[in-house]
């Protein structure tokens, strides 16, 4: 699979790494330019490419949002069309300005996200559990019990892309339900947050039938 990340940080380069062990192809991009990220790119190894944010959008059918909230005006709104966009994004007021909205919970972050990204399907996963965990917590699809990861959609070919992309890196997804009302259920300051929950207590916190 081809996959685009847009972010370089914690979580992005950890989804980088993971992707291109397991042999898809990425591109990533940071806020800067592809040679500030020639290191990174050398360690990911030949199925990583450093390329600017519009080049990372137009990669691949999936691409991972991984940029701090703050900046999500900044991405590539018409190059993501028709694209599944992963939200690994949080809202952080200290880091990102606060919003008043978003402390009142009138609305989401991913909600904002996928009205600036109106032509995309926007998909919230990966952005409940610590970077390093992520990258250590992985098991095979055959281990008796799997670290859960919520995922939050409207689409659904959107969300079941997404699925297959939690599996394949070790994890197993439970569906949360669509995109604003589940990404209430796995955003900061909920009870599922970085708590690690294997998927089936997961699945009974804030899964949805059916799933």
């Amino acid at each position: 699979m081809k996959i685009g990340v847009i972010g370089a940080g914690k979580i992005g380069s950890t989804l980088a790494h993971l992707y291109t062990a397991a042999g898809d192809d990425v591109a990533i991009a940071n806020s800067r330019s592809p040679d500030t990220l020639r290191d990174l790119e050398h360690q990911l190894g030949r199925h990583a490419h450093a390329v600017t944010a519009e080049e990372a959008a137009r990669y691949g059918d999936v691409v991972i949002v991984a940029v701090p909230f703050g900046h999500y005006r900044d991405l590539p709104a018409k190059a993501l069309a028709g694209r599944t966009v992963i939200d690994a994004t949080n809202y952080n007021p200290e880091r990102d300005g606060h919003d008043e909205a978003l402390e009142h919970g009138d609305v989401t972050s991913s909600e904002l996200l996928q009205r600036h990204l109106a032509g995309a399907h926007v998909v919230k996963a990966f952005n409940a559990m610590r970077w390093d965990h992520l990258r250590d917590h992985g098991r095979s699809a055959g281990a008796n019990r799997r670290y859960g990861i919520p995922v939050s959609g409207d689409d659904p070919d959107a969300k079941w892309q997404v699925f297959d992309l939690v599996e394949q890196i070790g994890f197993e997804p439970v569906d949360a339900g669509p995109l604003v009302e589940g990404g209430r259920k796995h955003q900061p300051g909920t009870e599922v947050y970085t708590a690690d929950l294997w998927a089936d207590t997961l699945h009974a916190r804030i899964g949805i039938e059916g799933t």
